[in-house]
């Protein structure tokens, strides 16, 4: 985290990032804070760098109560990837396909209402959330979400299996909204990245527990072979709503209620700090007027308070992100999320057992086993993801994922073209296939998966970050739906067909990130201001430098920077 600089980094924190940046930085003096903690103050005695502790695995050691809960807030995601993964498997379970005899149609209507709902569910948390402390609005989210599940449970029909479906989908839009959020509003500087990480995680992790779960399940006797998996999936949402009661508060929250005090305590209790400390820990006054600052930022470019709630004050935000000033960064966002979900993953998620057989698997367990490697593929993309992903940057990984998957798309269409007639005659070309969809799946995971949640985030300027990346979660979630809802009509018509028409998304993504997106990694305010033709970067900065000012910030700083420094460096 860092205050006021003359180049205003906004790319996420990284090893290279901050090296990079400290040698642009006048020298600066260390000062030693309690419980291990640094400042360093520059010459200029305003622009700063500070931390509650070490980087890395240390750091969320040394931040074990943070750590606990954005581990227990990003159950949130695992919701959400628990009920993509387990919706690939019932659909092709035995006494499921006997019970409800469902057309293409039906199927992707079943398959996709759990997306509609969570598109209203994330607009409704977006819109409502800040009424309400986090706590509230999770356990809130997590009511409807395992009423929503408990439908999918007992349901007798495909109109209530429809109806279970959308009602959890609500929970789970919301719950994609808030978690993050609350993930990012306790995290302390120096693991913020690590922290956010988690909710990736837990969203893989979750779409390979809902696979499997399901593939263990599928030969117990009658209904209980797929109500099991439905079943199970109300457990992380009760406990996620029970526990968030013992949730600390937001502190960004509170202080954008006016509530300062008990924002400086939720704080203290977060960085572990004792009531005592509170008022005197320098990085606590630090980081609590830095939130202040953010939350004046944000009223006074609105021209309303965000405590005001009114639907007046919603309109004139959300109308910002499309007037000249930010259109171009609006459709950064909305066209990233276009292409995440066009690219076909959550075809391959939704209908992979269905999408095996088309592509030359034989045998159930066969095709349940090469389908359920999908989500393992993915969930191994991760871990390089989080390590290389601010080395390399944005566009070259756009870029190159793009390629790799439009090719693969491409080479699986030609494979079931030229084979669906006979498959049992050319198994090699079907495990050609499979090992096309395992390398698009890899593609995806270290390219659009993580980059799709990351660049809406850094095309923003602060003042409008928060409804930027709201209305980029919509995109994913509307063309979610889309995919989920035409997908198996797609099939029926030409699989070859599908997978050309995720190819042809891939390579028109290829072109887009090549020339249209701008590469966000390490990048100051200025320059990509300069790449939209807008100043809206720089005035946001220039503004906030005032805020701070205003609320002594600056002072602090100073007097911070003619205290004693560490002799450690």
């Amino acid at each position: 985290m860092a205050g006021h600089s003359e180049r205003g980094y906004v790319a996420l924190s990284s090893e290279p990032s901050q090296a990079s940046t400290h040698s642009l930085l006048p020298p600066e003096t260390y000062h030693a804070t309690p419980h291990g903690g640094t400042l360093v103050v520059h010459t200029d005695g305003t622009s700063y760098t500070y931390a509650y502790g070490p980087k890395g695995l240390a750091g969320l050691k040394n931040n074990y109560f943070a750590l606990a809960c954005a581990v227990f807030a990003s159950i949130g995601g695992l919701t959400f990837g628990y009920d993509q993964g387990v919706i690939a498997n019932i659909l092709v379970m035995k006494d499921f396909v006997k019970t409800f005899p469902v057309t293409s149609w039906e199927k992707g209507l079943m398959t996709a209402m759990l997306e509609l709902g969570s598109l209203v569910g994330a607009l409704a948390a977006g819109i409502l959330a800040d009424g309400f402390s986090r706590r509230q609005s999770i356990m809130t989210a997590c009511i409807v979400f395992c009423l929503g599940s408990t439908i999918q449970f007992i349901a007798r029909s495909i109109p209530q299996l429809i109806v279970g479906r959308a009602i959890g989908g609500l929970g789970v839009g919301a719950l994609s909204m808030l978690s993050p959020l609350y993930m990012a509003e306790i995290s302390p500087p120096e693991v913020r990245g690590s922290l956010m990480a988690l909710e990736q995680f837990s969203i893989v992790l979750g779409a390979v527990l809902g696979f499997w779960t399901g593939y263990f399940t599928r030969d117990l006797p009658g209904s209980i072979s797929w109500r099991t998996p439905l079943g199970i999936q109300i457990i992380p949402g009760v406990l996620l709503g029970l526990g968030s009661i013992f949730l600390p508060a937001s502190p960004r929250l509170l202080v954008s209620h006016g509530r300062n005090n008990e924002a400086l305590f939720s704080l203290a209790k977060l960085r572990m700090r004792t009531r005592a400390e509170a008022s005197t820990d320098p990085l606590l006054q630090v980081e609590l007027l830095e939130m202040r600052a953010e939350a004046l930022l944000v009223e006074k470019t609105f021209g309303l308070s965000s405590k005001e709630g009114t639907v007046h004050a919603e309109v004139r935000a959300w109308k910002q992100l499309f007037s000249r000033k930010y259109i171009q960064r609006t459709f950064i966002g909305i066209m990233m999320m276009f292409f995440q979900q066009w690219s076909g993953i959550n075809a391959l998620l939704y209908y992979g057992p269905m999408l095996m057989k088309e592509i030359g698997m034989q045998g159930d367990n066969v095709t349940l086993l090469v389908s359920g490697g999908i989500g393992i593929v993915q969930f191994i993309a991760v871990f390089p993801t989080i390590i290389y992903i601010d080395r390399l940057g944005r566009k070259p990984l756009l870029r190159w994922g793009s390629a790799a998957m439009c090719l693969s798309h491409l080479t699986i269409a030609m494979l079931v073209h030229t084979y669906e007639s006979d498959w049992p005659s050319h198994v090699t070309a079907a495990w050609v296939a499979v090992g096309c969809v395992y390398t698009f799946t890899a593609a995806y995971g270290i390219s659009y998966g993580p980059i799709g949640w990351i660049l809406p985030s850094e095309v923003f300027p602060q003042s409008v970050r928060s409804k930027g990346v709201s209305l980029a979660t919509a995109s994913n979630w509307s063309n979610n739906f889309l995919i989920g809802l035409i997908t198996p009509e797609m099939m029926d018509i030409s699989p070859s067909l599908t997978f050309v028409t995720f190819a042809l998304a891939c390579f028109i993504g290829y072109f887009w990130s090549t020339y249209i997106v701008p590469e966000t990694a390490n990048v100051s305010l200025e320059e990509i201001d300069a790449v939209f033709g807008s100043s809206a970067g720089q005035e946001d900065a220039e503004l906030k430098r005032e805020i701070e000012q205003e609320l002594g910030l600056h002072d602090l700083i100073s007097e911070l920077a003619d205290g004693p420094t560490s002799d450690d460096h």
